[in-house]
């Protein structure tokens, strides 16, 4: 399976109701797990203005420390899905520091913001790393 597929499948069953009910549901910890902020960029049902890259905002929150890793998506079948950031943060500031980015801002992209628990340590994140620790 190629992977954009396979992150395809991830986030369906993450959009399909793997998440707990309300935004800040879950915040206990199931045992050897840690939990991410998962945001899915999307454009408006509108469309939105068009808006040159906001590469920068995404550099400044991984120097930060707080983005671990960012990307668009590719051969997805909704159009309106763009991109993915995962970020180490509660979800009420993941939320803030996406709703923060030039393109969310402007009203070319909305933020969807959802709690990602995974197995601690199965998940490393070396450039993300890289670049905090170089701020530091």
């Amino acid at each position: 399976m190629k992977p954009q597929a396979w992150w395809g499948v991830a986030l369906s069953s993450l959009m399909l109701g793997a998440a707990p009910a309300g935004p800040d549901a879950g915040s206990d910890a199931p045992p050897n797990m840690e939990r991410y902020s998962l945001v899915i960029l999307q454009r408006p049902a509108g469309g939105g203005p068009k808006l040159s890259d906001a590469e920068g905002h995404l550099q400044a929150m991984a120097r930060a420390g707080k983005l671990v890793v960012a990307g668009p998506f590719d051969d997805q079948t909704d159009p309106r899905l763009r991109g993915l950031c995962l970020y180490r943060t509660s979800l009420e500031e993941a939320r803030r520091l996406a709703s923060d980015d030039p393109a969310v801002k402007a009203g070319r992209l909305e933020v969807e913001v959802l709690s990602w628990w995974v197995e601690k340590g199965a998940m490393t994140f070396p450039i993300a790393e890289k670049m905090a620790g170089s701020q530091r």
